[in-house]
């Protein structure tokens, strides 16, 4: 097995410059990089993680958490999030929190001395308890903005508003918000930009609804009985369940109900090519969430940054006229 002083010599360099050009890069040229690596892929040598950390103090891992593995809008975002992690070099640790508050606090203090920085995607902890964990390890959090902790939110809530007026413009006074899930921090600034974007309708908040099929499906009896001409679901997966309760019962939309959606999964597997849906950035925000939370190891003092990803609507045949 090849050895750190075998790739020395091979490549003509001390132990020290290729511990550092396998673990610092940044700290020698090019050249020598490039020797030093030609070097150990010839030998087959493999510099261990564990070496790395003893000379950086860094152990090459991120933790990035989500609510659930069930609601596939996390699957675009950890794949974003897994991209710009394995470009610089580091691993990504996927952390499920249940969505619970003392879960997620957990999850940070256990892995606080083993990963590097910590990405949370809808985080439930309240705010202060979350700004304290930032002040124990570099943080970023991914749709939930708190002062003093780093943050890219999906700007839905601006969506909404855009599908709200869409809806209107068909002639619909009476909208459905099939919202959720619950203690989310995004949802009531969803039904608030939809609210405030059709000041001339009814809107219903029905719910809140787990990201989950089933759940559509039996959503579909509140739905109707509210009254509503057009229904906008938080989830695919939960719009989903409805459309096949409509197919089940013999209705269709937008005939009977005009259908849309705050997400547009087709990055996920999950095309909609019927639905109105927005088209949300979700790999790009779980990229741009890694990229800020290696900006926070390198140099822990920089102050947060928040960025806002904006999100484009797509009107689709699910959309139509109200009936009658």
């Amino acid at each position: 097995m090849a050895r750190l002083a075998d790739v020395a010599r091979a490549a003509g360099v001390s132990a020290a410059t290729v511990s550092r050009a396998l673990s610092r890069p940044d700290m020698v040229s090019e050249a020598t990089r490039t020797r030093v690596r030609e070097a150990a892929d010839e030998l087959g040598y493999r510099h261990h993680p564990a070496a790395r950390a003893l000379i950086t103090g860094r152990s090459g891992l991120l933790a990035f958490s989500v609510p659930s593995l069930a609601n596939p809008f996390y699957a675009p975002v950890i794949a974003g999030a897994q991209a710009a992690a394995e470009e610089a070099s580091c691993e990504l640790i996927v952390v499920v929190t249940d969505g619970s508050p003392d879960r997620e606090e957990a999850l940070f203090h256990r892995l606080a001395d083993r990963v590097d920085g910590f990405a949370a995607a809808a985080p439930r902890l309240p705010g202060p308890r979350l700004a304290a964990a930032a002040g124990r390890l570099p943080l970023v959090t991914v749709n939930r903005r708190v002062r003093g902790v780093g943050s890219v939110v999906i700007d839905t809530p601006a969506g909404m508003a855009e599908l709200g007026a869409h809806l209107a413009e068909l002639g619909h006074r009476h909208l459905a918000y099939l919202g959720g899930p619950e203690g989310s921090w995004m949802d009531p600034r969803r039904l608030r930009g939809l609210r405030e974007a059709v000041p001339g309708c009814e809107v219903t908040a029905l719910g809140p609804y787990p990201p989950e099929f089933e759940a559509g499906v039996r959503a579909l009896d509140a739905l109707r009985d509210s009254g509503a001409s057009a229904a906008i679901a938080y989830s695919s997966t939960l719009l989903f369940g409805v459309l096949h309760g409509m197919t089940l019962r013999g209705l269709r939309a937008p005939r009977d109900l005009s259908l849309a959606c705050a997400d547009d999964l087709s990055a996920a597997g999950l095309a909609m090519p019927d639905i109105t849906a927005l088209r949300v950035p979700a790999a790009d925000a779980g990229r741009q969430a890694v990229e800020r939370l290696l900006g926070l190891v390198g140099a822990p003092a920089t102050a947060a940054t928040h960025r806002l990803l904006p999100v484009s609507l797509s009107p689709r045949a699910s959309t139509g006229a109200p009936p009658g």
